[in-house]
């Protein structure tokens, strides 16, 4: 037997032995009380009957004592009852069992005092007389005889207390009888109720121990049924909240993992909570060790920990740049807020973004600002300059005055081609080129790039070839690509000495993954590129030979024009070159171009 259930029985027993004994204790109280009020009752009638039909003599006689008590004694024969005449003033005048001159005064006994006012008194007390508990009822007499007191009745409680002992005895068994049926159906009771409470305890245990697939099975319609009930409604509640919390954490988890910026979360006693993977990468730190450690530990990024350290002790928000090395010089953006719940400081919130790609193309936009600004400045001034002369009539000599107009058309030629090239380079990098991609036979491409070309290179006496499989088709934008080789194949004729040579090769490429590439190299023989300067060679305005570059007429914008059109096919550029021998600009561009969505 379970020990709930053996307390559930001893319980119930419990309590039908508590009800049984105060039904007990009330029902002889009310035997003790009514036995009593019958007494009462009788002995009243008794002293009434006495008073109407008894031979009163004068109570002040000389020999009133003598005929009291014996009258006294008599009618105690008679009625089995104690009985006693007392004048009105106390004093006892004859009495059934004692001397009356013996007897104190019973002016002031209560049941003498009762019956003064109310013409029947009636009281419970010890008696010392008799010594034993007495039961009194005096009633107040008045005679023509010549008496004029009380006749009191009093009676032994001894059949009263013998008739509670036989109460007692029979409850007793009763109770006997009914604590060995009281055990049986208290057991019976106690299982019917702990079996369903059992199965609902272990379940709830399951529950507990976040197994909320358990039930009870339980279909009974009473309270037990509707607990069991209740209890699969909850665990069905639980099951449902854990996995729409979880899905929460998943979705939150998702979004921090995969948010570009660096999340960390600092709490109220200056711990790391939390940092998500984007600022694991950019701090490198880990956050499985960090969490539950001060920021202060976050020490080998000192100027960060110094701002972090700040906004946590003004609890106010905080918006800043610091640059860290990992490994490199990186500029981070830190944005942090307070964390305010009901009223309560709970941390504080840091944002961390590096913008070392954004500040660097502020500073290109201020550098390719400042390079056009200087770039158009050069022509222009050159043509006022010039067409002023003229104006002012200071050129007499016609050759002279020709060839400054020459170099004014040149400057103006220079001054359209920087132009042209500023919008082309702001249209690519803005997005709004769309290639018209077909496809072309390579070959003939190249002959007819080549062959545009060929004055220029017959000029310097430079050779100009190419070597390209005949079978060879590429799918693009059939302008773009000749923008691209006619840039590169113009850069490689100026900067390639008088006798040189510049050559493009094509070749088919295979990729790991399967995909069909195509490999493009434009060679020359010149004066080649500084391996500093090769990090830079794309950048726009950028020149190797500053002076050179103005005198053969370039912008400065070319190989940025080439580099955005690449990309824009999908492809990419690297060059390679060694100082008086020759660059190779090598382009790898798919073969066939995906279709936009």
């Amino acid at each position: 037997m379970k020990p709930f259930r053996i307390r559930l029985t001893l319980i119930l027993m419990a309590l039908i032995g508590i009800s049984m004994i105060g039904a007990g204790f009330t029902m002889a109280h009310l035997f003790k009380n009514s036995h009593v009020a019958a007494l009462e009752e009788n002995m009243s009638r008794e002293i009434k009957l006495l008073s109407g039909t008894f031979q009163f003599q004068d109570m002040n006689g000389a020999d009133a004592i003598t005929y009291y008590t014996g009258q006294a004694e008599r009618i105690a024969k008679l009625t089995n009852s104690r009985i006693t005449f007392i004048t009105k003033d106390g004093k006892v005048i004859g009495d059934s069992e004692k001397n009356p001159r013996e007897m104190d005064n019973h002016s002031t006994r209560e049941e003498e005092v009762i019956a003064a006012e109310e013409g029947i008194g009636r009281a419970i007390r010890y008696s010392n007389t008799l010594d034993q508990k007495m039961l009194y009822v005096a009633g107040a007499v008045v005679s023509d005889q010549g008496f004029d007191g009380f006749i009191r009745l009093s009676m032994d409680l001894k059949a009263v207390t013998e008739g509670l002992n036989r109460a007692w005895t029979i409850m007793a068994g009763g109770l006997i009888l009914l604590f060995i049926a009281a055990t049986f159906v208290s057991y019976k009771v106690a299982s019917s109720m702990t079996s369903p409470l059992e199965q609902i305890t272990r379940v709830a245990r399951r529950i507990t121990d976040l197994d909320y697939d358990a039930r009870v099975p339980w279909k009974r319609k009473d309270e037990i049924g509707q607990l069991a009930t209740a209890i699969n409604v909850m665990a069905d509640s639980l099951q449902t909240q854990l996995k729409t919390i979880r899905d929460n954490e998943d979705l939150l988890q998702s979004v921090l993992d995969n948010m570009t910026g660096g999340i960390v979360m600092i709490n109220a006693e200056g711990e790391i909570a939390l940092l998500n993977r984007a600022s694991e990468r950019l701090l490198d730190v880990d956050n499985s060790e960090m969490a539950g450690h001060s920021f202060r530990e976050l020490k080998r990024h000192y100027e960060l920990t110094k701002l972090v350290e700040e906004g946590v002790s003004r609890k106010e928000p905080i918006h800043e740049e610091r640059s860290i090395y990992n490994p490199g010089e990186r500029i981070v953006r830190l944005d942090g807020v307070p964390m305010i719940q009901d009223g309560t400081y709970r941390g504080m919130l840091f944002l961390l973004q590096e913008v070392t790609e954004i500040r660097a193309l502020e500073r290109m936009r201020s550098e390719f600002v400042a390079n056009v600004s200087h770039e158009l400045k050069t022509p222009v001034a050159a043509v006022k300059g010039f067409a002023e002369t003229l104006l002012g009539g200071g050129v007499k000599d016609e050759k002279t005055a020709n060839s400054f107009l020459q170099i004014i058309y040149d400057e103006n030629e220079r001054l359209n081609r920087l132009i042209g090239d500023i919008l082309e380079l702001s249209k690519i990098e803005s997005k709004r080129v769309q290639l018209d991609c077909s496809p072309i036979h390579l070959i003939e491409f190249f002959d007819s790039v080549l062959e545009t070309l060929s004055k220029v290179a017959e000029k310097k006496n430079i050779s100009l070839s190419s070597n390209v499989p005949a079978e060879l088709f590429i799918e693009g934008d059939e302008d773009k690509l000749r923008q691209i080789f006619m840039n590169l194949l113009s850069n490689a004729i100026n900067y390639t000495h008088d006798g040189g040579s510049v050559k493009v090769t094509a070749m088919n490429h295979l990729k790991p993954d399967g995909t069909e590439n195509v490999i493009f190299t434009v060679s020359d023989t010149g004066m080649g590129i500084p391996r500093k300067d090769l990090p830079r060679i794309f950048e726009r305005f950028y020149r190797v030979d500053k002076a050179r570059s103005r005198s053969s007429g370039g912008t400065g914008l070319g190989l940025s024009i080439v580099k955005h059109l690449v990309e824009l096919h999908r492809g990419v550029i690297s060059v390679e070159s060694d100082l008086g021998i020759g660059s190779s600009f090598i382009l790898e561009l798919p073969l066939l171009q995906e279709e936009e969505e």
